[in-house]
């Protein structure tokens, strides 16, 4: 992997990363639409140490799955990781809601095995509602965000830490979460995917909370931007 490119950590609060280029790469198991650095963050119930992302019981979940109110994560805002102009900006795709396990990971293989991405040219059967942003760096993706939430058009130029869009369950989700990466060209279907890591976030080791710098998050570790 080459030196990563330093971004800002669009999200505030506590979260998770079940995917990300710190597990495996490429992180999703794929190097199709730019994703091969790609991360997921899942925000879990704040002050704890599980990774649940609903407030209902696990059995529940399992048996009714749990309205969108009741996930810690949807809804939270999303921040620009740099100075950027946003070259799309796609909202109205609708979430489902409840999240239900079998159904939403029914969905997801469904259109792994269905959907032919050279060919697509809407984006949010898959991304759900997503924003890209062209910088120094790149162009990134943010992906799955909630319906009626992208407060950005096509041409705004944005500043580092701008309030973007909303965490949401749009798209190829399975649960409310932040799909973020960057890669090399402003259409998906010719990008290759570009390293990237974030500038300044918290990590919770031994009891307490680190700073860390310039970090990839993995898998195993809870982090916090304030």
């Amino acid at each position: 992997m080459s030196a990563p490119v330093v971004v800002e950590f669009p999200l505030r609060g506590e979260w998770i990363a079940p995917n990300t280029p710190g597990r495996r790469i490429p992180s999703h198991g794929t190097d199709i639409l730019g994703e091969t650095y790609a991360y997921d963050f899942v925000r879990t119930n704040p002050g704890t140490r599980g990774t649940r992302f609903y407030r209902a019981s696990p059995l529940h979940y399992l048996l009714l799955g749990v309205r969108l109110q009741e996930c810690h994560g949807w809804g939270q805002p999303i921040y620009s990781p740099s100075d950027a102009t946003v070259v799309a900006a796609e909202d109205g795709w609708p979430e489902r809601n409840p999240v239900h396990p079998v159904r939403d990971l029914a969905i997801a293989l469904r259109h792994a095995y269905t959907l032919d991405v050279k060919r697509m040219r809407d984006y949010r059967p898959l991304a759900g509602n997503y924003i890209i942003l062209e910088s120094v760096n790149g162009y990134a993706v943010i992906a799955h965000a909630q319906t009626g939430s992208v407060r950005v058009s096509k041409g705004d130029a944005v500043a580092s830490g701008q309030h973007l869009a909303n965490v949401g369950h749009s798209g190829n989700s399975t649960a409310p979460h932040l799909h973020f990466h960057l890669m090399d060209h402003w259409d998906p279907r010719l990008a290759k995917g570009i390293p990237c890591c974030f500038r300044e976030y918290e990590v919770l080791r031994d009891g307490g909370w680190q700073v860390v710098h310039n970090g990839i998050p993995t898998h195993n570790d809870r982090i916090r931007k304030l």
